[in-house]
């Protein structure tokens, strides 16, 4: 099953790394698994905005247009499988300067599986409190911050201290490539890519 290491990522991830290390699957067992986590924050998004509306303080709710909220989950869908292939590429570049070989497809592992945690925190949206979509992305983003540190010492097989400074590494490209999509956000909003609200 394409999603079989989630629930050992949550319950024994240490465990659940040596496994994904001892069986390394394909390429397209890894981008599978992504391609299908990066639908639950596309999907909730979507059906936030459209049929429950966004809360946004005492205002009243907000809606998208049903094609508006459409697009922006497309758009939404390629961005975050745009950032995890980004971090893949950054993880599989940055691994010479810390002793690790990994392949490619390590590379995308370790990307996708750290990944998941933020992207399944996605399904908050369907609670469209923003506070509250803010909190539980916050403890999607540190537990994905926490299985980077533990996955890097087992999948790139290098010492744990060289591990945490090459997870440092990542952490703070991860970043990067977050603010380069909000960034990218704006740019789009700016030029005309403002989506339709129903008013």
């Amino acid at each position: 099953m394409i999603l079989n290491h989630i629930w050992g990522l949550y319950a024994h991830p240490i465990e659940e790394w040596k496994t994904i290390d001892q069986r390394h699957e394909s390429l397209r067992f890894s981008l599978s698994h992504i391609l299908l986590v990066a639908l639950i924050p596309c999907l909730a998004a979507y059906y936030a905005s459209a049929h429950i509306g966004w809360s946004i303080g005492a205002r009243e709710s907000i809606f998208m247009t049903s094609q508006s909220a459409v697009l922006m989950a497309v758009f939404m869908y390629v961005g975050l499988i745009a950032g995890v292939l980004a971090l893949s590429y950054l993880i599989h570049w940055m691994a010479k300067t810390f002793g690790a070989a990994p392949t490619f497809t390590q590379s995308i592992e370790l990307a996708a599986y750290t990944a998941t945690p933020v992207l399944m925190s996605g399904v908050a949206a369907l609670y469209p409190e923003l506070w509250f979509v803010a909190m539980v992305f916050l403890a999607g983003v540190a537990y994905s911050v926490y299985l980077l540190y533990s996955g890097v010492p087992i999948l790139m097989h290098i010492p744990e201290e060289r591990g945490f400074i090459y997870a440092s590494s990542v952490v703070t490209a991860g970043l990067i490539l977050m603010v380069v999509l909000m960034a990218g956000t704006v740019i789009a909003w700016t030029n005309g890519f403002i989506p339709t609200f129903v008013g």
